[in-house]
C-alpha cells in the first residue's frame, strides 16, 4: 500500500510518501509546497494543487491521508485552511485516490499513544517508526508524514476486521480466500 500523507497549510502545506506490506513501512519522499504570503491566495491555491497533482503522477500512491481542519481562534486562517483542504481532496479526488481524513488528535494518539502529544514527541517517532537518520524536515513534513503512518495503522486493522468477516486470510501483501486457493493481490 502506497499512501500520501497531507498536512494543509497555506503557506507551507506539507507532504509524504510511504510504502507498506502490512507489517512495514518505510519513506519513498516527502516534502513542502510553498506559497509565499505575498501571492494573492487564489495564486497559493493553484500553486498547491499544481504541485500536488505532480506529485501524485510521480509517486502514484494509491490513497490520500489528509488531516482534518481544526478551529483556529482566528476565523480568517479556519477558512483558508478549509479552501486549502479543498483543494487537496479535489487533486486526490481527481486522481481516483481513496480519500481519508484524520483529526490532529487522532494522528498524535496513532504515533505517539496519546492525543496530547508534543509536535516534537509527533516528529521523534516518525523518525524512529521510519528508521530515520534525522527527524524530517521542515516540520510540516513530518506533520504529514505522521498522518500517512495514521492511515497506514488504520487501514490494516480495517483490512484485518474485513478479511476476518469474509473469511479471507491476509499474508504478507497477498490475501487468501478460506474457500480457494486463489490469490489476489491488494
Amino acid at each position: 500500500m502506497r499512501i500520501l500523507g497531507i498536512d494543509p497549510g497555506s503557506e507551507k502545506t506539507g507532504w509524504g510518501v510511504i510504502e507498506g506490506d502490512g507489517r512495514r513501512y518505510h519513506l519513498l519522499e516527502c516534502g513542502v509546497v510553498r506559497a509565499s504570503a505575498g501571492q494573492k491566495f487564489p495564486a497559493r491555491l493553484l500553486k498547491i494543487s499544481n504541485a500536488l497533482e505532480e506529485i501524485i503522477d510521480r509517486l502514484k500512491p494509491e490513497a490520500c491521508a489528509i488531516e482534518d481542519g481544526f478551529l483556529a481562534t482566528n476565523v480568517k486562517v479556519t477558512l483558508k485552511l478549509g479552501q486549502v483542504r479543498g483543494v487537496a481532496m479535489l487533486v486526490a479526488e481527481r486522481a481516483a485516490l481513496e480519500i481519508h481524513e484524520y483529526s490532529p488528535r487522532l494522528v498524535k494518539q496513532t504515533v505517539v499513544g496519546h492525543g496530547n502529544a508534543e509536535k516534537f514527541q509527533v516528529q521523534q517517532m516518525v523518525k524512529t517508526l521510519l528508521s530515520l537518520s534525522s527527524i524530517p524536515e521542515p516540520h510540516d513534513a513530518a506533520d504529514a508524514l505522521a498522518v500517512a503512518i495514521c492511515h497506514f495503522h488504520h487501514a490494516c486493522f480495517t483490512q484485518r476486521i474485513l478479511a476476518a468477516q469474509t473469511g479471507t486470510k491476509i499474508t504478507g501483501a497477498k490475501q487468501v480466500t478460506a474457500n480457494s486457493t486463489r490469490r489476489v493481490s491488494r
